[in-house]
């Protein structure tokens, strides 16, 4: 299941298309997949919404309406039912994606959490989520693992609850993980980088699933 999310998503963005190459990533298409599922949204406001160029903007509609993930009128793009199929895919291993306030992971002003389901087990140390972050534009993540019930960070502690209990708490309260859940918390100085950031680092648990 996840990896034809990610080899559908990849190709939208990767694959070969008259013109030059795209200047966004696979995570403004998936920002502006889930925007567009919320409601119907006009190319300037995905434009503002995705910190992207007029240009940019227009590629991201075209890969995504060529690929009958969405549909456009003069009310805005909407999703699919091809659109909707593969949102709800998506959502079912990116359960939850937060802003959060500071706590002792944090590394700037703006954080974003995003809890991957039941992907847990593709930790390891945590260096290739935080690595993925950093090149989308965060200061850093830390990814944290649900195991046996404990909230860990590998490598760095065995109980979140006990060395870290704000982060903790607000991780517990606000995403609810469940066993074998791994979350991840990117901090930056905008939102959007923090945004992407989480996204970038949670997207490296996909791969070979």
């Amino acid at each position: 299941m996840t990896h034809k999310l990610k080899q559908v998503l990849e190709e939208i963005t990767y694959g070969k298309a008259p013109g030059p190459s795209p200047t966004f990533t696979i995570f403004h298409l998936i920002r502006a997949m889930e925007l567009i599922a919320r409601k119907p949204v006009g190319r300037s406001k995905l434009a503002e919404k995705l910190k992207v160029g007029e240009g940019a903007i227009r590629t991201v509609i075209e890969r995504l309406r060529t690929a009958e993930l969405i549909a456009t009128s003069k009310a805005g793009c909407t999703l699919t039912d091809k659109g909707i199929k593969l949102w709800k895919e998506y959502k079912s291993i990116f359960k939850e994606k937060i802003e959060i306030g500071k706590n002792e992971l944090t590394l700037a002003e703006y954080n974003f959490a995003i809890l991957v389901k039941n992907l847990g087990h593709k930790v390891t140390s945590g260096m290739e989520q935080r690595d993925a972050a950093v090149i989308a534009g965060a200061k850093g993540a830390t990814t944290v693992v649900m195991k046996k019930g404990r909230l860990l960070i590998p490598s760095v502690c065995k109980d979140l609850s006990k060395d870290f209990p704000k982060a903790a708490k607000q991780i517990l309260n606000l995403l609810k993980p469940e066993e074998n859940d791994a979350i991840i918390v990117a901090s930056a100085d905008e939102p959007s980088k923090a945004e992407y950031g989480a996204l970038a680092a949670a997207w490296t648990l996909v791969n070979d699933c």
